[in-house]
């Protein structure tokens, strides 16, 4: 008997602004930057990566680089990600 297991893809339930926010949060509080970039790169998926990329300017492909694992993509690029999907990151005690 063969199973074929695919993919865990979280984009694909990445569904309302409440439940981005809390897994933007959580990814940020796991203090790695690789775990927050993926998250990043899974909300721009679930929201559309060509229309991520339309609003920041970039190329659908250099955004998908950006995002792969190992990738270390420029904190501008994360900046015009983050505006492109309409979230902030904010700082507090």
């Amino acid at each position: 008997m063969v199973v074929n297991i695919s993919d865990f893809d979280a984009s694909a339930y990445l569904d309302n602004e409440e439940l981005i926010a809390e897994y933007l949060t959580a990814a940020l509080e796991e203090g790695n930057p690789d775990i927050f970039l993926a998250a990043l790169g899974h909300v721009a998926k679930a929201r559309g990566m060509s229309e991520v990329a339309s609003k920041t300017g970039m190329g659908r492909e250099s955004l998908y680089k950006a995002f792969v694992p190992g990738a270390k993509p420029r904190f501008e690029t994360v900046q015009k990600v983050l505006a492109g999907l309409g979230v902030k990151l904010q700082v507090s005690e």
